[in-house]
């Protein structure tokens, strides 16, 4: 792609505004931004589009988003699908009311109906929209837990979970077919309502997502027996958590549910927060002051589109806040519902767990002690949605939970997508159980420890912004599969799984196997005494991932083997 040649044409073209062409001017001076902006199109990658707010071919606008939408518009219409319409959703980041409506009025002048909702709402409350309507698609613009230059947009299908294959490869051929910008179409809004081709949604699908969220609750005369006695502080992270948590916490019967006010009501800056991610304990720091104050049991915290939860529980013992990853959370919330519904008669036939392949593999003795299916999937949520969709067309499984590590969950089918605002509601119940057992959420995950072992995960992540980033993040992830490590400081590499050939090896041996998933650019090491360790480049951010896990008979031990497994993963990668 001629970056300089796009450039010019969009200063110069009629079909882009002043304002945009005025912002272009601005950086005629600078070669390596002016490169930054327009080398590529913005990628419309598996999940959609995520990217820096600006002007650019490579830059999340209203003409990128306008493009992309073309091109969506494009597959429906290709299936004949363009009757059921379409359902949008929209978080707090700048530009996503605006990116919001551009998708739906080309979606309206494609003659394709757009569901839109009145004001920001949770991402898994658009997954649920998109089957309670019976629409064909949805679209949420949001970027999850990005810094605040950054917005996104991710498509569902009419299951309610992300587009997997073979849809996510044709609808991204679609996109990558709209090569003209003045062939894609849009229309005023004032009309498209009139037409009844753009309708505003809102009260009755919030009023169906949390009647369904209720449903799972196990021991509701728990919840009222101590919910005098619990104290819960929350943080939506300006955000779309703060109307929706706060409501299912009270009318499930909950009452000391006190909100950090800071970080109450939207705000696209994000002005306290150095960046919305619940993983970064410094996101918890009004949070936790608040609780100091509080005394609070619980300390939640919700990204800001609320498909994310990050917690800290309150320790008796040492009288301070513990930490706890989303694999700490996901298990103490698995624990109790398979121990509840195998309790109370509840557990529904074939029961099933479905965990991505970076997952604690505590998910494995918690399965086996409840005799629940383990099935594992790729890294991404939306794998565990498809696995949600083959269980009800095949009749094989019942779902009955699934997670990922990076502090998404869910319970339930009614969204088809990580859903933190049923997280926070069964979380609290798991804290109300453990408050009428005389004990707290950290005592829970001390008695896992000793009933399953002292598992440990780690996350280390290298960021590489640009053009150049990317090619650094390919060259390690090349590196890596020429010449893959036979150990990693004395853990032996049992088997190599590559999941983008296919193929898994045993280097000892040379025995070659299949890794039974699609086709993803990641690297995976099982190695001795159950430790393992994972090399994927981010889908959505400018960063390569690695993840690490052992399992250690103490947690000083497993805290040890994990640091040194990940000082060995450095040093194979410098």
């Amino acid at each position: 792609m001629d970056y300089r040649k796009e450039y010019e044409f969009w200063l110069q073209d009629d079909y882009f505004d002043e304002e945009t062409k005025k912002e272009l001017r601005a950086i005629a001076g600078d070669e390596k931004e002016i490169e930054e902006r327009f080398y590529r199109e913005l990628e419309f990658g598996t999940g959609g589009l995520r990217g820096i707010i600006g002007a650019g071919t490579n830059r999340m606008n209203l003409y990128t988003v306008r493009k992309a939408t073309q091109g969506l518009a494009n597959y429906i219409l290709s299936k004949g699908a363009q009757e059921k319409g379409i359902a949008i959703a929209y978080d707090s980041r700048f530009m996503s009311p605006e990116f919001a409506d551009e998708a739906a009025l080309c979606m309206a002048a494609n003659g394709i109906k757009a569901y839109v909702f009145d004001a920001l709402r949770p991402t898994p409350e658009l997954s649920f929209a998109v089957r309670y309507l019976h629409a064909t698609a949805g679209i949420v613009i949001t970027a999850s837990h990005n810094p605040p230059e950054y917005n996104g947009y991710k498509v569902y299908w009419e299951d309610g979970a992300q587009v997997t294959s073979p849809k996510d490869i044709e609808i991204i051929d679609c996109v990558k077919a709209v090569t003209d910008y003045h062939s894609v179409k849009t229309m005023d809004k004032q009309e498209a309502v009139a037409s009844g081709l753009y309708i505003s949604i809102g009260s009755e699908i919030d009023d169906a997502f949390i009647a369904e969220l209720k449903k799972q609750i196990i021991h509701p005369e728990v919840i009222a027996e101590v919910a005098d006695k619990i104290s819960i502080v929350y943080t939506p992270f300006n955000g779309t958590g703060n109307v929706p948590v706060r409501r299912i916490l009270k009318e499930i019967g909950f009452r000391n549910v006190y909100v950090v006010p800071e970080q109450e009501m939207p705000d696209p800056k994000f002005t306290t927060l150095e960046y919305p991610n619940p993983e970064d304990p410094k996101a918890f720091t009004l949070a936790l002051k608040l609780a100091k104050e509080k005394k609070a049991d619980i300390v939640l915290a919700t990204d800001p589109d609320a498909d994310r939860l990050g917690i800290y529980a309150y320790d008796t013992k040492s009288g301070e806040y513990i930490p706890f990853t989303g694999n700490m959370s996901g298990m103490v919330i698995a624990e109790y519902l398979l121990n509840q519904k195998a309790a109370t008669g509840t557990m529904p036939e074939n029961p099933a767990l479905v965990k991505t392949i970076v997952t604690t593999n505590m998910a494995d003795d918690i399965t086996a002690a409840y005799n629940v299916k383990l099935i594992e999937v790729l890294t991404g949520f939306k794998y565990i949605g498809e696995q949600i969709k083959w269980f009800e067309e095949n009749n094989t499984y019942q779902y009955v939970f699934g997670l990922e590590e990076s502090y998404g969950c869910l319970a339930g089918t009614h969204a088809r997508d990580k859903d933190a605002v049923v997280a926070v509601m069964c979380l609290c119940e798991v804290a109300a159980w453990c408050k009428k057992n005389n004990k707290t959420l950290w005592d829970m995950m001390l008695e896992m420890y000793e009933k399953y072992g002292y598992y440990k995960e780690e996350l280390y992540t290298i960021t590489m912004k640009g053009k150049e980033g990317s090619e650094q993040i390919a060259a390690i992830m090349e590196a890596l599969r020429a010449n893959p490590p036979k150990e990693f400081a004395g853990w032996k590499v049992l088997e190599m799984r590559d999941y983008k050939s296919g193929k898994t090896v045993n280097p000892e041996t040379g025995e070659e196997g299949e890794t039974g998933l699609p086709t993803s650019n990641v690297l995976y090491f099982n190695l001795s005494d159950q430790a393992w360790c994972c090399a994927r480049p981010s889908g959505t951010e400018p960063k390569i991932k690695f993840y690490m896990g052992v399992k250690g008979n103490s947690l000083e031990n497993a805290n040890q083997l994990v640091k040194e497994l990940t000082e060995a993963l450095k040093a194979k990668i410098s």
